[in-house]
């Protein structure tokens, strides 16, 4: 009896631990997150076969397993970094950003290379991408700072921040990852915007990203491709685009029917970057709106929460978070609808990626950790 008592404890402890996550977590925003990853493991399905054949994989779910083994991994990460009150889930945040730095630096000796870019490094079985983990990282790191600032103007929190922005600029450029430095230039800016700091600033942040987007467009073969391919699709090599508008448009209201899409047999990206086409073919514009508002409801619904907070840090970063996957979505979206040029970004939540889906997970988690509800933590007592 005497030696059953530390178990029995224990184990109500972490009844506890889990009782008061599940009353003190945004149970919203959590049942949003859970809708958007059971859609991922559905169209998942749907996509899965046809990937599997270009690739002559003999198992035709091999994706579909792939892509639930991350949706677990990234369930229970976001988890456990929705436990973190916030001042220890900043500091996960802080650690992060320092080792996706270190290992970016080190890509070039340790990393290997897919599709002409080094960007990913191998963890066992795994294979990932330190940038993604960076981004949502970044976003944190710099509410921080910007925090700091707010309550003494004399640290120089706008030129630290900058430095680590620069730092993975010319990281993230010299993969090369163009899509994934937009898209933290847009996260970076947002915080900036909703820390309502100076002008002057931002128009240095537009200028060196006009810079650099020329740059690129000079120096590199591929960046100029892309952006040819999206001015000039009769000149250029437009194949990926075509097919997803292609899908788009025989998709028609409600769709031809769960696996019966045959767009998506030719479409090289079509269960990662191009999803929402084979989403759209198979399931329609109806089931296709519900999820991009889903996503939508997801962003609006951590705004509503930081602007109740009563932290600032936890305000900024949940903004900019929220943000930053909104950008995500956005980007996506415009890119199979050819309205942007192909930047290789997922769909958040849904696409397959293991990366991608484990550092939206944790993007996640973050975003439960700083909005959770804690004594003071809210405004009108709630």
């Amino acid at each position: 009896m005497i030696g059953t008592l530390p178990n029995l404890i224990a184990s109500r402890s972490r009844r506890n631990l889990v009782g008061e996550w599940w009353r003190s977590v945004d149970q919203v925003t959590l049942s949003i997150l859970i809708c958007l990853l059971g859609a991922g493991l559905i169209l998942s399905m749907a996509s899965s076969p046809a990937a599997a054949a270009r690739l002559d994989y003999d198992n035709a779910f091999f994706f579909l397993y792939k892509h639930m083994i991350f949706v677990g991994l990234g369930i229970f990460g976001m988890f456990i970094v929705s436990l973190f009150d916030a001042v220890n889930a900043r500091r996960l945040a802080v650690l992060t950003l320092i080792g996706s730095i270190i290992v970016m630096f080190a890509l070039p000796f340790i990393g290997y290379e897919v599709k002409g870019a080094t960007r990913w490094v191998r963890i066992g079985p795994l294979g990932l991408q330190p940038s993604e983990f960076a981004k949502p990282a970044f976003i944190v790191f710099a509410a921080w700072m910007f925090s700091i600032r707010h309550r003494d103007q004399n640290v120089p929190a706008v030129a630290i921040v900058f430095g680590v922005y620069i730092t993975l600029l010319a990281l993230l450029i010299s993969q090369p990852d163009f899509g994934q430095s937009f898209l933290l230039t847009l996260g970076f800016a947002a915080v900036f915007f909703f820390a309502g700091l100076s002008l002057g600033w931002l128009l240095i942040m537009l200028g060196i990203s006009v810079v650099g987007a020329i740059a690129a467009y000079i120096t590199l073969p591929h960046v100029r491709a892309r952006v040819s391919a999206f001015t000039s699709p009769n000149t250029a090599d437009s194949y990926q685009t075509d097919k997803a508008l292609e899908a788009i448009s025989s998709g028609g209201f409600f769709g031809r029917g769960p696996g019966e899409g045959r767009v998506k047999y030719s479409l090289p990206d079509g269960n990662t970057d191009f999803i929402f086409a084979v989403t759209v073919e198979e399931f329609g514009f109806l089931i296709s709106a519900i999820l991009v508002i889903l996503l939508a409801a997801f962003v609006v619904q951590t705004f509503r929460n930081a602007l109740r907070l009563n932290d600032y840090f936890c305000q900024l970063a949940a903004a900019g978070l929220a943000t930053m996957v909104g950008m995500q979505t956005i980007i996506n979206l415009f890119v199979n609808l050819n309205m942007a040029p192909s930047k290789g970004m997922t769909l958040p939540f849904i696409s397959n990626g293991g990366s991608s889906m484990l550092a939206l997970c944790f993007t996640a988690g973050l975003i439960l950790s700083f909005t959770r509800r804690r004594p003071g933590a809210y405004e009108y007592g709630r």
